[in-house]
């Protein structure tokens, strides 16, 4: 037996329960309906004119509806009589190359067939001009050329910074249409600045470029969409802090104010850009962020297939498994870093043989004196915690809040003869 086993043998693994948390799920049932009845006003109509080449700028986020969302408005810039083709807006994602980008969007469903345009994806920028800080702002070379461009984008609470407008159609004008060298330059002076970098950048931009408008939707704790607007460029500086205070109030959360361990199944790009949600977790990658529960010890013991071996995030957790490891690309995982310019969560964190030392290696370090008392929470990813798991010690806590309910009785987690959770 080796000094890792011999410290983590007798740390005793807490029984679990199943947990359902509520949250409010209202939605948009219909919202190709919703969405064109919103295209219909009347000053949205007057900034398309026959004829003219309008690009749609698409990102690498999977938004609830992305293709009905793409769809409804390319063939309303086509009844009108415009010219719509589809603009890959995702910064490096996609390997920073032409080709991975439009991968990225087939990925999520959105192809010249599915949507019924033209794609053009290129790395090409050109540059607008310089901030007064010196920071170069740049827009996509087919963008560039359009005689409108339109926006498409999520709006929710960003996982590195904090300000009026954090992530949604400023930063996709910004950063998504500004490509690979968009988005190094606006994250070159750090994330302590990107509140005030990112709607300078925009504003330039929209100032320099015919933004017409922003498609912007905001989803419930379910990742269903619950608001579409249709924001004129002179309305988006000052609509979109509105959605964000409500894409902020509307965001799933763990209910706990402190957390022993915190056991997340898996990670991954297509789960978050920070491969797990820090609004979730209460674990962020910079110091301009904050919010969610105090956790003492955090580990994750997988990847997501989609997120093809990028293990951005693992560096945020303490612990992970040999099994993640082996299935990490370092060069896809270090790119991430590099861009974003934030490397802490792209270092690989403690690595144990299987799921059970991981977990027992986060009890043994999570300072308490009695670890059959240690609180516990398990959670598959960061976009499902509607039902969590949580650990004996947290019962009595569960039946007192009014947005928790238990739902098993207590049960062993149950481990293979190898581990790992089966």
């Amino acid at each position: 037996m080796g000094i890792l086993q011999e410290l983590l043998k007798n740390i005793p693994v807490p029984k679990m329960v199943k947990v359902k948390q509520h949250f409010d799920d209202a939605k948009i049932e219909n919202l190709e309906a919703v969405l064109q009845e919103k295209l219909q006003r009347e000053s949205i109509k007057q900034t398309i004119k026959p004829g003219m080449e309008i690009a749609i700028a698409v990102g690498s986020r999977g938004l609830d509806q992305l293709v009905t969302l793409t769809k409804v408005t390319v063939q309303y810039l086509q009844d009108l009589g415009a010219k719509p083709f589809i603009v890959p807006s995702m910064g490096s994602h996609g390997g920073a190359t032409a080709e991975g980008q439009q991968e990225v969007l087939a990925h999520l469903g959105v192809t010249e067939e599915t949507v019924g345009c033209e794609i053009r994806s290129s790395m090409e920028v050109v540059k607008l001009g310089e901030l007064p800080n010196g920071l170069p702002v740049y827009i996509d070379k087919y963008a560039s050329k359009a005689d409108g461009i339109v926006v498409l984008n999520r709006v929710k609470p960003h996982t590195a910074f904090r300000g009026p407008v954090e992530s949604g159609i400023q930063k996709m004008i910004s950063i998504g249409l500004g490509k690979q060298k968009g988005a190094e330059a606006c994250h070159q002076l750090g994330f302590k600045y990107m509140a005030e970098n990112v709607p300078a950048m925009a504003k330039m931009i929209m100032e320099k470029t015919p933004i017409l408008f922003g498609v912007a939707t905001v989803e419930n704790a379910f990742d269903k969409v619950a608001r579409v607007e249709v924001l004129l460029q002179n309305e988006i500086l000052e609509k979109e802090a509105e959605l964000q205070a409500q894409a902020k109030q509307l965001l799933p959360k763990l209910f706990f104010e402190q957390i022993d361990v915190l056991v997340i199944d898996e990670i991954g790009k297509n789960i978050s850009g920070d491969g797990m949600d820090p609004n979730i977790t209460g674990r962020y990658p910079t110091p301009y962020a904050h919010g969610g529960p105090d956790v003492n010890k955090m580990v994750v013991l997988d990847l997501t297939r989609e997120t093809e071996g990028n293990a951005n995030g693992v560096g945020t957790a303490d612990f992970t498994t040999q099994r993640l490891v082996d299935k990490m690309d370092l060069e896809f995982t270090y790119a991430n870093g590099l861009t974003s310019t934030v490397v802490a969560p792209t270092k690989i964190a403690t690595t144990l043989p299987n799921d059970k030392q991981a977990i027992q290696a986060a009890i043994k370090t999570c300072n308490i004196l009695d670890f059959t008392q240690v609180k516990m929470v398990r959670i598959k990813n960061t976009l499902h915690i509607s039902e969590i798991e949580v650990s004996e010690a947290l019962l009595e806590y569960i039946n007192n809040h009014p947005q928790m309910e238990q739902a098993s009785e207590l049960y062993e987690i149950p481990f293979d003869e190898n581990g790992n959770l089966r």
